[in-house]
């Protein structure tokens, strides 16, 4: 069968830029790294389309985004100007350098307001981190990512530190597929930090580094972890409501791990309805109660609610570019979009939020509709 052919890119298929234009000034920084000497394409003309791309469905590859270039709205909001395939496919998979990108995801991390506190969390220091990696899967033909012999699998790894009480990432860094997540974490410990971990990060001396930076973990042990019990802690009425059955201060270690953690901790048993098997939970945090602790565990699949809105709403599973560096710039503009929608609504983004967006970059919502949408979030959130 003939393949369909899709018709060109109009000005009406792009419309609503203005909340994208409002942001551009966050990508000042980028607007001296160019291509090449001779080339008029610059690192924020392909990241500001990128973030187009994210936001409009019309858009599905990178031969539509040279397509967009040509679009006078497009040149006249963004920027940028008509560019050829060649330029733009060779710009963005082995000229630009995605780190760049590291400071303005920090600028717009800045901005993000930090809600009301929970006043049961007034006892838990500093910021609170959920921290996980997720496969991110590639095409056959990018051969740089394979991690096995003998397979066909592509990929590569997304490890990601997760501000709980924003809703947003905070720390980002891709390796390959097989990348160690506690070497990740090591390389990105920071002081004042709670740290929130699964059975996958359980390494004695990654918590004694924690500890030594003057940061906290709250962490999932598995069952058979060998332990000695130094005390017992005294069970409140509302630790035993949630399910606590187990407060103890002990020495964590076999013959073989014995002396690499030597910060006093404590080990918690809580057990949930419905639950087949106790969860056991391993902290340096010594002032919040075990309830509060039960609690801080909970806020842990936070991150992993936002690789399932990274990957299937905002979709960020079609590569543009089939380099690593490609890739990786590709991955942190995703990242820089998600944090856009929580500047813009100051929440978390949800679904219906980033199709509103969507269909107002389409020109089927106006942009008092937009308005009116986010205006009805912050009075829900204000309620």
């Amino acid at each position: 069968m003939a393949r369909t052919k899709i018709p060109p890119l109009k000005e009406r298929d792009i419309q609503g830029l203005k909340y994208l234009e409002a942001f551009l000034d966050i990508l000042k920084p980028l607007g001296n790294v160019t291509a090449h000497g001779n080339r008029q394409f610059h690192m924020i003309d392909h990241v500001s389309l990128l973030l187009l791309y994210f936001f409009n469905p019309v858009l599905t590859s990178l031969r539509s985004l040279q397509q967009a270039t040509g679009l006078d709205n497009v040149q006249r909001v963004l920027g940028v100007r008509p560019t050829s395939l060649g330029a733009m496919s060779e710009s963005a998979g082995h000229v630009f350098d995605p780190e760049l990108m590291v400071p303005i995801l920090q600028g717009v991390i800045d901005r993000i307001p930090r809600p009301p506190q929970d006043p049961r969390l007034r006892k838990v220091p500093g910021d609170i981190r959920a921290v996980d990696g997720s496969f991110l899967r590639c095409l056959p033909k990018m051969v740089w990512a394979i991690f096995r012999k003998r397979s066909e699998k592509r990929g590569v790894r997304l490890h990601l530190q997760f501000d709980v009480q924003r809703g947003i990432p905070v720390r980002a860094d891709i390796t390959e597929a097989l990348g160690s997540e506690k070497k990740a974490l090591r390389k990105r410990i920071e002081p004042d930090v709670t740290f929130l971990t699964d059975r996958g990060f359980i390494d004695y001396r990654l918590y004694q580094a924690i500890h030594d930076a003057g940061a906290f973990f709250v962490s999932r042990l598995k069952d058979n972890s060998a332990f000695e019990a130094l005390r017992d802690r005294p069970l409140t009425e509302a630790d035993r409501t949630v399910g606590v059955l187990l407060d103890q201060e002990v020495a964590m270690g076999s013959a073989v791990t014995q002396g690499q953690l030597a910060a006093p901790v404590r080990r918690i048993v809580i057990r949930l309805e419905g639950r087949e098997h106790d969860v056991i939970l391993l902290t340096n945090l010594l002032d919040v109660e075990a309830e509060i602790l039960g609690l801080l565990y909970r806020f842990r699949w936070q991150v992993e609610l936002f690789f399932r809105w990274f990957k299937c709403i905002l979709g960020c599973t079609h590569w543009v570019s089939q380099t690593r560096s490609g890739l990786t710039l590709q991955v942190y503009v995703a990242l820089l979009a998600s944090l856009l929608v929580s500047l813009w609504t100051g929440r978390k983004p949800t679904r219906r939020t980033f199709e509103m967006i969507c269909l107002y970059f389409q020109g089927w919502a106006t942009a008092e509709e937009l308005s009116a949408h986010l205006e009805n979030l912050q009075q829900r959130e204000n309620a």
